[in-house]
């Protein structure tokens, strides 16, 4: 029964500033209030279809699409539902109590029907932290209840009072505070609900919206425009569709639609279960580039279609979060504020769950369509090797997958490529040695001569690479890498020939305190017996240094090496023409120097290690030689 005049009160909480606690502390962000009072409007609406469908509530439901009305001349912002409303006594128990929810008891009576996104008594209260004032017109979809308003300016006190009030329903006006005026702006209030609503299961309208479109008249075009509703949401979302009623141009349109301006995905996951926890969701595989694109905070995370977060870390393994998509689940854990997720069991469970999609959808494209897989390896290798770096579990399963490209552009599996390189590729520990290259067209005539001496060489340029490798060899006891222009690989191709030197002892020591005297780039002069086809002067470095030197600048590392610094040998091939007979025979010592540097320089401008002013020197000596 109604009362017949207004009434005070205070609301029941344990301490008297409560309010400026859930003003300050309790969300990090007070835009999150628009989110909770759409939320609780959702809840309305979805706990009165629930009881029309059990036959409590006979009447027609009518329009049930939620409104928000801005009114920037009085300074309010309405949020109006057409849901299930509220008796005198509901007010109450329900605004008057801090942190008792309505929606958990309705839960509890209604748990096999009803879909209803709030669980937490505070979420209305967060309408203080913009609010001066806020006033909770309602009327309860109960035949004869009166309609009442609770109005509350931020203190412990209320007022309720009997209003007239035709329709069913609840509208919520926040009277908004001099500090919040940027929720008065129709742009903020749009992309809040853009943000936070966009995919709520109940229709919600901001205003109206022009559109424009050319029609044909009379055999003319012309422009019509016309007010429309401006419909802010999708209630019905790719993801709680059924999989079996989309097409591909349908997950590419959703995607589209979520990441404007981006690349087309390679290909996505539908997510679906609904035991031992709910979740729904799609996930999509974007194309990485070569820079190794860390897109994180890219995977939405949705509670019954209501946006929580974009990190989602404790849900999903740090691989993954290369992903794109949205995964929805009302079980997974969070706080108060929902700004945080909270650690459980279900949240490890889901997180298996996802990572077994995905390395099974991986698995299912290498089987069923090898063709496919290669032909997207160069965007989700980085994605894979990612994977086995992070994840012990991952790395097991993705190794019957992971793919090794050649120069040639050719792909093999981990076992594919041993047989292929057993016969000629073995060092003195029976291990298999996977010699590669990070850069085919700076390390060609490196790559030319491996190949003529029978040897493959693979394609490793991703930034991940140096990583991969060295988890590799840690992992794999019969497998070592060398980069082409490594030390030992040198010694690789030419391991069977045992050349020896054409030169005498005495004419190597000259050609070492000569290549010594003008060696002012510091690298180590080493003098080697190799094939007279082999370069005459060679920069190599070695491979752990080298590995380590590349590690150091993927984590933004000094570019010269560790510390700045840059280590390598210059490798003098005694066997050379250019070397045994040419350099030998001058007599002009300073000829002698003049060429020892060009032949310098030429071995680092094959490594990409000649600049500025030592560049030009070479260009004019080059110019010079072909003088003479």
């Amino acid at each position: 029964m109604s009362k017949t005049k207004a009434t005070k009160g205070k609301i029941a909480v344990q301490a008297e500033n409560i309010f400026p606690i859930i003003k300050k502390f309790l969300y990090s962000e007070h835009e999150i209030f628009l989110r909770e009072l759409v939320s609780n409007a959702v809840d309305a609406t979805s706990k009165l279809k629930t009881l029309a469908m059990k036959g409590t509530f006979d009447e027609e439901l009518g329009d049930l699409t939620i409104d928000i009305v801005l009114d920037k001349e009085n300074k309010t912002l309405t949020i109006s539902d057409k849901g299930i409303g509220m008796t005198e006594e509901e007010v109450e128990k329900y605004l008057n109590q801090v942190a008792f929810s309505s929606a958990e008891e309705f839960i509890e009576k209604y748990k096999d029907d009803a879909n209803i996104i709030g669980h937490f008594g505070l979420g209305f209260y967060s309408a203080f932290m913009v609010s001066d004032e806020v006033e909770v017109l309602t009327k309860s979809y109960q035949k004869g209840a009166p309609a009442v308003k609770w109005t509350c300016d931020g203190n412990p006190e209320y007022t309720i009072e009997p209003i007239e009030k035709d329709a069913r329903g609840t509208d919520v006006v926040l009277h908004i505070s001099e500090d919040s005026v940027e929720f008065l702006e129709k742009d903020r209030i749009e992309g809040l609900l853009k943000k936070y609503c966009r995919y709520l299961p109940v229709p919600i309208r901001f205003g109206t919206k022009t559109v424009t479109e050319e029609v044909e008249k009379d055999g003319k075009k012309e422009t019509v425009s016309e007010e429309v509703d401006n419909i802010i949401n999708n209630p019905n979302p790719l993801w709680k569709r059924n999989p079996k009623d989309l097409t591909d141009e349908d997950y590419i349109r959703f995607y589209e639609e979520m990441y404007p301006f981006t690349e087309k995905p390679l290909f996505w996951i539908h997510l679906n279960i609904d035991y031992p926890f709910n979740l729904t969701g799609i996930l999509y595989f974007p194309k990485l580039s070569n820079a190794m694109e860390y897109r994180k905070n890219k995977i939405h995370l949705y509670s019954n279609q209501v946006f929580v977060t974009d990190e989602v870390g404790q849900i999903v393994p740090e691989y993954l979060t290369l992903l794109h998509g949205v995964i929805d689940s009302p079980d997974i854990p969070l706080n108060v504020s929902r700004s945080y997720l909270q650690s459980d069991s279900n949240v490890r469970k889901i997180s298996s769950y996802i990572s077994r999609k995905v390395i099974e959808k991986l698995k299912e494209i290498f089987k069923n369509d090898r063709e496919k897989f290669e032909s997207k390896w160069d965007e989700i290798g980085i994605f894979i090797k990612y994977g086995m770096l992070s994840d012990d579990k991952f790395y097991e399963k993705a190794l019957d997958f992971v793919l090794f490209k050649n120069v040639e552009e050719k792909f093999f599996t981990l076992e594919e490529y041993k047989e292929k390189i057993k016969a000629n590729q073995l060092d003195k520990e029976e291990k298999y040695v996977f010699i590669y290259t990070n850069n085919p067209e700076n390390h060609n005539p490196l790559i030319q001569a491996a190949q003529s001496k029978g040897y493959d060489v693979l394609w490793l340029g991703d930034v991940i690479d140096p990583h991969f490798i060295q988890m590799l060899e840690q992992k794999l006891s019969d497998v070592r890498f060398i980069r082409i222009d490594a030390e030992s690989v040198e010694h690789l191709i030419n391991k069977d020939e045992n050349l020896e030197s054409v030169l005498s002892d005495k004419e190597q020591e000259k050609v070492k305190a000569l290549f010594e005297k003008i060696n002012d780039q510091k690298g180590i002069i080493e003098l080697k017996p190799l094939s007279p086809d082999a370069a005459p002067v060679s920069i190599v470095k070695p491979e752990f240094f080298r590995r380590m030197q590349d590690m150091q600048q993927l984590q933004g590392g000094m570019p010269g090496g560790m510390g700045g610094m840059d280590f390598f040998n210059v490798v003098i091939n005694t066997n050379h023409p250019l070397i045994a007979q040419k350099l030998l025979k001058m007599r002009k010592e300073e000829k002698k120097e003049d060429f020892a540097k060009y032949l310098v320089d030429l071995a680092m401008l094959s490594q990409n290690m000649l600049k500025g002013e030592r560049m030009t020197q070479f260009v004019n000596r080059s110019i010079e030689f072909m003088k003479g």
